[in-house]
């Protein structure tokens, strides 16, 4: 989707992993093209003039105990759905325009509340604003790179029992609060005081764009002047409509799901045949939110990968069972069909991974170059083609906002000495978690940490891309090697995984929050300070909201559940190749692997030698990857979500533009929330009354005989 990350949570092509298509603020890319034009078009309207009059809050006061409440209860709510996207398909879209909304509404609402009788002590600014937005994104993006959907789940037996292979008690180690909430309060802070000493670098003297953080400062800057915040309440209506909706419409289809394959969510669109091939659309109001978000080349992509797969390739392969691999195999095992659905994708998302870190790598190494040594006089980097802000005076509003951001400054000997020191306790403490990941594998990867961290957040800065799942995977492998199978290989490649992702993703959301409070004059120390606290938060809300699926849904991480955790899969197979080598593969399944990842290396090529006129039309390897595992039926959801914004569009593209977001993030935000009640239902041994099942009519004539007989 957006080739973007979730406040850099995302890779290209939405490649972070859990995977898939978090991106930051996808859909946010077009209001930065928006709000280009509209500077473009008035010449010299200056942001800050029209805040001028406004006194900016010191960063003590940027820092309410309101901004955190609201912070903590959207954390909470994105962070469930996070975690349920997280386990079913892996596709994150963007909360970030959820999120901002929200906080202006509940700030607003409480504010103005006070206002009236007299109780108000301070006026709700963007700077808050900012700093809601930056605790919210860093609190639910754990449920990402926490690993739940991915390396994390992985580790656990019920993955382990899929993989078939190295499945030995020290490659095995299943959730538990305990160690889940030691494992990330370790690791999940290191990104950020890796990057603290270089905001300067990046912000001022590179100039890095940093789309999305740009992106969600133009939001902001807009909810607070007077025609802004109109908009913004109307698009909160629209919202909570939607929410409702959505949460109404999965608490109606949760009545007709008392038994396996019970349901709307198994309803045969397309007819029994087409059903077995896993396409239908199943009634999901939360991905049809997703295909409204994403762009319509994620959405096709998705679809042509399931037509080529389960329309073509599956059936092709199932017709040589008992030549290609064994008949007696059963459907989910990795040495039959179900191996050559897991491992052309892994081939397919490798492929992918490595052309665009080799291509984002290249480029970042090229901008540093000509910035750093060449010294060349105007230098800009290939971010956009715009060098006008090179070659001219600051404007107004470059030299306000330089001013501030460079006014409160974070001691060097705070980043360094934090970095230090959790990374010395973690050395220390991350082997008694993990056996199997050694003191000296740790120490190797922090002294690597900050550089690949810099490369991250630069090329983030240039691309709006987070390459932190290819960081995660490289860790695998190495590390993973480097243990060897008889020293549990397998789980010391998770785990380090879990800490490499954790350090780079979390280094780039703050480079991007940085940029954000660059634009709407936040300090960067409240910004550093708010970006603290949400991780923090997120360190305790996501295991806690993991371990409510984990107890509520007895069959999570199972092929064909409701929450089959597709990814967990993936990284720990991935894991599996790391260390043992490709000797658990089906017949040919290499040969189709070698063929896809080569596949998709020429396909991202083609791409951008096209250009963007025609790259419009080439699908994305990384989102065709997806389907091969799950199946079609959320890609024709999304599709159904693309064609309602398309003919949205088409009848009035100014409303479908100002409340399209909003639509679709009630629809996410509703189905997502409703897991809530029904993990609470199912713990509490409240079964849904009724079974709405599909039979074709040879079937139900046997059942009706049996019935009356």
């Amino acid at each position: 989707m957006d080739r973007s990350n979730s406040g850099s949570r995302g890779d290209p092509n939405g490649s972070e992993n859990g995977e898939v298509l978090y991106n930051h603020k996808k859909g946010d890319d077009r209001v930065v093209e928006d709000n280009n034009n509209n500077n473009n078009n008035n010449g010299t309207e200056s942001v800050e003039k029209i805040f001028e009059s406004k006194e900016v809050p010191s960063w003590q006061s940027q820092l309410t105990v309101r901004a955190f409440v609201v912070a903590f209860v959207l954390g909470i709510l994105f962070t469930f759905i996070v975690m349920k996207l997280n386990l079913t398909t892996g596709i994150i879209p963007s909360l970030n325009v959820s999120a901002g909304l929200l906080g202006f509404f509940f700030v607003k609402t409480w504010t103005k509340f006070l206002e009236k009788s007299g109780l108000l002590q301070q006026p709700f600014t963007r700077q808050e604003n900012t700093v809601i937005q930056t605790c919210v994104v860093a609190s639910s993006g754990i449920a990402f790179s926490g690993g739940f959907g991915s390396y994390l789940f992985g580790m656990s037996e019920v993955v382990a029992d899929q993989s078939g292979e190295d499945n030995f008690a020290q490659n095995i180690k299943n959730p538990s609060l305990g160690w889940m909430f030691g494992f990330l309060l370790l690791v999940s802070f290191l990104g950020l005081f890796s990057v603290v000493p270089l905001r300067k670098i990046m912000i001022i003297d590179f100039k890095l764009t940093y789309p999305s953080g740009t992106a969600t400062a133009h939001l902001i800057n807009s909810f607070h002047t007077p025609q802004g915040a109109k908009l913004a309440k109307k698009q909160v209506r629209t919202l909570g409509k939607f929410f409702s909706f959505s949460f109404l419409w999965g608490f109606f289809q949760w009545f007709f799901t008392a038994g396996d394959g019970c349901g709307f969510v198994n309803f045969p669109t397309f007819g029994l045949k087409a059903y077995e091939n896993r396409f239908y659309f199943d009634f999901s109001a939360t991905y049809v939110g997703v295909g409204m978000i994403c762009p319509y080349l994620i959405n096709i992509s998705v679809l042509v990968g399931a037509i080529l797969s389960w329309g073509i390739m599956w059936p092709l392969i199932e017709d040589r069972k008992g030549d290609w691999y064994s008949a007696k195999e059963k459907p989910s095992s990795l040495h039959g069909i179900q191996g050559y659905r897991v491992f052309i994708a892994i081939a397919m998302i490798l492929g992918d991974g490595l052309y665009n870190f080799v291509k984002v790598l290249g480029r970042t190494l090229f901008a540093m170059y000509h910035q750093i040594y060449k010294k060349e006089a105007g230098a800009v980097l290939p971010v956009g083609g715009n060098t006008s802000h090179a070659i001219s005076p600051l404007s107004y509003d470059d030299g306000r906002r330089r001013q501030l951001f460079l006014k409160d400054q974070i001691p060097l000997w705070i980043a360094i000495t934090g970095y230090i020191t959790i990374s010395i306790i973690s050395i220390i403490t991350l082997p008694h978690i993990f056996p199997q990941l050694k003191w000296y594998y740790i120490l190797v990867i922090y002294i690597f940490a900050p550089v690949l961290a810099f490369c991250n957040a630069y090329g983030c800065g240039l691309t709006d891309w987070s390459l932190a799942s290819n960081y995660g995977k490289l860790a695998i492998f190495i590390i993973g090697a480097w243990a060897g199978a008889s020293h549990g290989g397998v789980l010391a490649g998770l785990a380090a995984c879990g800490v490499m992702m954790n350090i780079v993703t979390t280094a780039s959301d703050l480079t991007q929050d940085f940029k954000t409070g660059y634009m709407t004059l936040a300090s960067p120390r409240s910004m550093f300070v708010s970006q603290i606290i949400g991780t923090a938060m997120g360190c305790v809300i996501s295991p806690c909201v993991f371990w409510l699926f984990f107890k509520a849904f007895h069959d999570l991480g199972v092929p064909g559940s409701e929450y089959p955790a597709p990814f967990a899969l993936v990284y720990r197979n991935m894991a599996i190749l790391g260390v043992e080598g490709f000797g658990a593969l089906p017949k040919h399944c290499l040969t189709l692997c070698y063929i896809f990842f080569v596949g998709a290396i020429i396909v991202n090529g083609i791409r951008d030698l096209v250009g963007k006129k025609w790259a419009q039309f080439i699908p994305l390897p990384m989102a065709m990857a997806i389907p091969f595992y799950l199946g079609s039926y959320f890609a024709i959801d999304m599709c159904v979500g693309s064609l309602i914004l398309f003919i949205w569009q088409k009848v009035n593209k100014a409303k479908a533009d100002a409340f399209g977001p909003a639509v679709a993030s009630g629809l996410i935000c509703g189905d997502g929330i409703w897991t809530l009640p029904s993990s609470i239902l199912a713990l509490a041994g409240v079964n849904p009354p009724l079974c709405m099942k599909f039979l074709s009519r040879k079937v139900n004539s046997k059942v009706d005989v049996f019935l009356t007989s």
